[in-house]
């Protein structure tokens, strides 16, 4: 069991009393007690699980001259067990930060991933993905590339990854979403800022 101290103390309306440790596999379960004072003024004892599984970052690769993006395909088992098709799930590079700074972290990712040397870098966004169980903040990135210095990719074997590098047209990319072929949201939220903020919006 942890000690409630070693929990946030940011809001006075949260009083945290109790947390437990439930399962600590690949990642860390906890089942939380805690009193929350409700807007009209009761206070109330709740309980919930989150699931920490540590912070993560992502890329989108583009390619504004050929007008290309660059994406991984790789079985995703969860998915899969919750109506995916076949569990392969199209998406932006992406991995968890490992005791690096998010930066640092990405570039790691892309590089083993895509077998992109990331050169410039950009910070777009950061987001909590599922709040309701999931502690992860996901740093979220855009880096041009150039298709003739990409690497092997792939990923690495020692882990189990068998990712495939997908480089798509731009505008097909962001058709996919309609049609549920790329339906992973940090993808799709990536997707829309390039077409409305990023590198392909009418803007730029």
């Amino acid at each position: 069991m942890s000690s409630p101290t070693s929990a946030p103390a940011r809001n006075p309306r949260v009083r945290v009393t109790k947390v437990e440790l439930i399962a600590k596999a690949w990642h860390v379960l906890r089942r939380t007690t805690f009193d929350y004072q409700h807007r009209d003024g009761r206070w109330t004892t709740e309980q919930r699980e989150t699931y920490d599984r540590g912070n993560g970052a992502t890329v989108l690769l583009y390619d504004l001259e050929g007008g290309t993006v660059l994406l991984t395909r790789q079985f995703r088992y969860p998915v899969y067990v919750n109506d995916h098709p076949d569990g392969m799930f199209l998406e932006t590079a992406a991995g968890l930060l490992d005791e690096d700074d998010p930066e640092t972290a990405i570039r790691r990712e892309a590089a083993e991933e895509t077998g992109v040397r990331i050169g410039e870098l950009e910070h777009v966004f950061d987001v909590y993905t599922s709040p309701g169980s999931v502690t992860e903040r996901l740093h979220c990135y855009a880096a041009p590339y150039r298709p003739a210095e990409r690497g092997e990719g792939g990923g690495l074997a020692e882990e189990g990854e068998d990712i495939e590098v997908v480089e798509l047209p731009f505008g097909e990319a962001v058709k996919m979403i309609d049609t549920g072929e790329i339906a992973d949201a940090k993808t799709i939220m990536l997707l829309q800022w390039a077409a409305l903020n990023g590198p392909f919006s009418p803007r730029e």
